[in-house]
């Protein structure tokens, strides 16, 4: 039998309106992520932590007599110890000492080389090489753009702060970080049974699995990055303070920032291991490069710092 002619043109009709609904969808959808826009950053620190301690809050649960308020109470303790707290520790301190910070910077710009080590120019084949290097970089002055680019410590706190706008906005986030991590934990079950209705409508079960695949990562990276730059910076503080490195506190607290941006350690003690040489000599400078390999072994070595959080 013929199909009607009019077949065509209800296909199109069809094909229109599903793409009108896609789009009013879109628009649904990215107009809620706009008015949620100041929520976001908070929201998905909170959903981080709360995955990453999902696990250890259900045994807490079960010590604390099946108690979830009681258990999530003490996991956002924990939680505010372990991933915040940190946090706002090394970003008060930079901003606190900014303006010794910005003076340490500058100081950069009148370093003069000093002489060159005897040992230096005693090897054999490359002595003679690297004493008229050494002489060479020895007469050159500081380019006069590094006085353009050192920051002043105005600019150096207002770049601080220019994510939360000021300290007492930076509070409000983390205390919405703490709220919306409370909801969630206690809300956990509906939480996660609305995900998969979501993934399993989008993907069905392959959608399931890399909601299970995203849930396993975000664990073993928020837990593996934190515990490894707490670790990283409390041995560069420490080396920082064996050798005696002025503004110890503020490069311990850039060290941690750095590892938690995957920056390395580096960033901080290879410049110290430098300045160290020059001015403290060759055997402090030499354990702070003992320290400073130390910490860049544990950097490189993260796989190892993340087999922890099966304990936990």
């Amino acid at each position: 039998m013929a199909k009607p002619p009019q077949d065509g043109a209800g296909r199109s009709a069809d094909f229109t309106r599903a793409v009108l609904v896609a789009l009013l969808a879109s628009l649904i959808v990215i107009s809620a992520i706009w008015i949620l826009r100041p929520f976001l950053p908070a929201t998905i620190w909170a959903v981080t932590i709360g995955v990453t301690t999902w696990p250890p809050l259900l045994r807490l649960q079960a010590v604390l007599g099946h108690s979830r308020g009681l258990a999530v109470s003490v996991t956002i303790l924990i939680a505010l110890l372990i991933f915040v707290l940190p946090l706002w520790l090394a970003i008060t301190t930079v901003v606190r000492h900014a303006g010794d910070l910005a003076q340490m910077i500058a100081s950069a710009s009148t370093f003069h080389l000093p002489a060159e080590p005897d040992w230096l120019r005693r090897l054999p084949l490359i002595g003679q090489h690297t004493t008229a290097m050494w002489t060479r970089l020895q007469h050159m002055k500081p380019p006069e753009v590094v006085g353009q680019i050192i920051p002043s410590p105005e600019y150096l706190i207002r770049s601080v702060l220019s994510y939360a706008g000021s300290f007492s906005m930076l509070a409000v986030q983390f205390l919405l970080t703490l709220v919306i991590l409370g909801v969630l934990l206690m809300k956990a079950e509906a939480a996660t049974a609305a995900a998969d209705r979501l993934v399993t409508a989008l993907a069905g079960e392959r959608g399931r699995e890399m909601l299970l695949l995203a849930g396993h990562t975000i664990r073993g990276v928020a837990f593996g990055v934190t515990v490894t730059a707490i670790v990283e910076s409390a041995v560069a503080g420490l080396g920082l303070k064996i050798a005696v490195v002025p503004l110890a506190s503020i490069l311990t607290a850039v060290t941690f920032m750095a590892c938690l941006l995957q920056a390395g350690p580096g960033i901080t003690l290879i410049p110290a291991v430098i300045w160290v040489y020059f001015d403290r000599g060759l055997v402090p400078a030499l354990i702070l490069l003992v320290i400073t390999v130390v910490t860049i072994v544990i950097d490189a070595d993260f796989s190892h710092l993340r087999q922890f959080r099966v304990i936990l």
